[in-house]
């Protein structure tokens, strides 16, 4: 998501940070540059031209243009923009504060991912906030729709309401929230049924079963795709529904991101949650500052070690570094590390959170850094007796060719699994003897490119 718009301001955020002086001439320019970059990234007018007009208020005050970095306080003011254009210091959470069950409607038209994004929702809330959750499907027009999320409840080890054939979606809704009470759930999650276009007769189902349930919290489920029409559908069912908050899905496919940065302003509904892969983990809450980061090539940190957290056991974690230290460190250890990288969700979007990543991805697609190359290695280790893992100098030219051929790999793969695997222990043991110094040595790129600006 945001990949134009960020490769864009990128250039822009270089090019000022070289310049020691800025006149307003200047200031102009890059504000036109700017202005470009957010109607190709598929932003509003409206939005483009009220943040054009902040940033030029903002840029050509005394302080920046006579300070020591004025390209540096011209990037700030674009981010602190950014921030306050996404939602400032608001908080995405849902809202738990009412009598349980908790109800939880979400709306959208059909395709826009609801069904998905009832489960990972489900999934997020059992798993972080420790509650009890029951589905439902309001779908009774879509073929398998009810199904469908029954699957995914196993797939999470969440309870579905069984559907009945011929019930109306307000009576699945009663008794959804009727059974919630009776057996002590904490949430109830309603997913409703959507249409191709906004039509009256989806708006007057939406209403009847929001006025039943008064549900806590009414999110929209958009497709980040659609571009502006999202923005336009937002405000649509924002007029009949009132809505609590925006999911998007699909923004790991949006490499605009325009629908994300006008919608807080047209809307004024905050976007609470963003589906960033196939995955049930793959939902992210919206923080504004740490999309305005990544936006700018800051990256997210913060994000890519709370996505950390929530696959890597601290205990192992440790471990694994002791191991490395010593030494120790097998291609059993390595084969477990590659499986955490990939419960972390999209590799590119991993990579597209740390700082510097615009230089970071050629070197890691020069090393094959990507979902097919992590399963590719997998297989090579698991073709691998518990001897070979263990001691990989064991590994004759005659082995190798069984492993290739056991993983359906080629000789050359095995090789160059075998070369990262080594790498790995002399960076580790370089980094050990000259602290980090010594491991950015053996990946070639200076400490400093890895570090963000910080704006406090």
């Amino acid at each position: 998501m945001f990949q134009s718009l960020s490769s864009a301001l990128e250039a822009i955020s270089e090019k000022l940070e070289k310049r020691s002086a800025i006149k307003k001439a200047d200031v102009d320019h890059e504000i036109e540059k700017i202005k470009t970059a957010l109607l190709d990234a598929d932003v509003a007018i409206q939005v483009v031209d009220s943040f054009a007009e902040k940033i030029k208020a903002g840029s050509i005050g005394q302080e920046v243009l006579r300070s020591v970095t004025p390209g540096q306080m011209i990037i700030k003011v674009v981010y602190d923009q950014l921030v306050e254009l996404l939602g400032g210091e608001e908080k995405h959470e849902l809202n738990f504060n009412a009598a349980p069950p908790v109800s939880i409607v979400l709306a959208g038209l059909q395709g826009s991912g609801k069904t998905t994004t009832a489960a990972k929702l489900a999934n997020r809330i059992t798993q972080l906030h420790k509650k009890k959750v029951l589905m439902a499907s309001l779908d009774v027009y879509r073929p398998a729709a009810q199904q469908q999320l029954q699957q995914l409840g196993k797939k999470i080890d969440v309870n579905v309401l069984d559907p009945i054939f011929g019930e109306k979606p307000t009576a699945i809704s009663s008794r959804a929230i009727k059974a919630g009470r009776i057996e002590g759930y904490d949430v109830v999650i309603l997913d409703t049924a959507g249409r191709l276009h906004v039509d009256e007769t989806l708006m007057t189902e939406l209403q009847d079963v929001c006025h039943y349930v008064n549900p806590t919290e009414t999110l929209l489920v958009v497709d980040s795709m659609t571009g502006q029409d999202a923005v336009n559908l937002a405000s649509e069912f924002n007029d009949k529904i009132e809505l609590s908050g925006i999911a998007l899905t699909r923004v790991d496919g949006d490499a605009r991101g325009g629908a994300a940065l006008s919608m807080r302003a047209i809307t004024g509904k905050p976007i609470k949650f963003l589906g960033v892969g196939e995955s049930v983990g793959d939902l992210d809450t919206f923080d504004a500052k740490r999309v305005a980061s990544s936006i700018l090539g800051m990256g997210d940190i913060v994000g890519l070690v709370e996505k950390a957290e929530t696959v890597v056991n601290q205990e192992e974690a440790e471990k694994t570094t002791k191991k490395l230290l010593k030494g120790q460190f097998t291609l059993d250890d390595m084969a477990k590390q590659l499986g955490q990288v990939k419960k972390m969700g999209n590799l590119e979007g991993l990579i597209n959170m740390l700082p510097g990543a615009k230089k970071i991805k050629p070197k890691l697609l020069e090393a094959n850094v990507n979902e097919q190359g992590i399963a590719r290695q997998e297989a090579i280790i698991k073709s691998m007796t518990i001897a070979e893992r263990r001691n990989p100098k064991i590994l004759n030219g005659s082995r190798r060719r069984r492993i290739a051929k056991g993983s359906g790999t080629t000789v050359q793969d095995v090789n160059r699994l075998l070369k990262q695997y080594k790498q790995m222990l002399l960076m580790v043991k370089k980094a050990g003897k000259k602290g980090m110094k010594g491991l950015f040595d053996m990946t070639g790129m200076p400490p400093g490119e890895l570090i963000p600006p910080r704006f406090n």
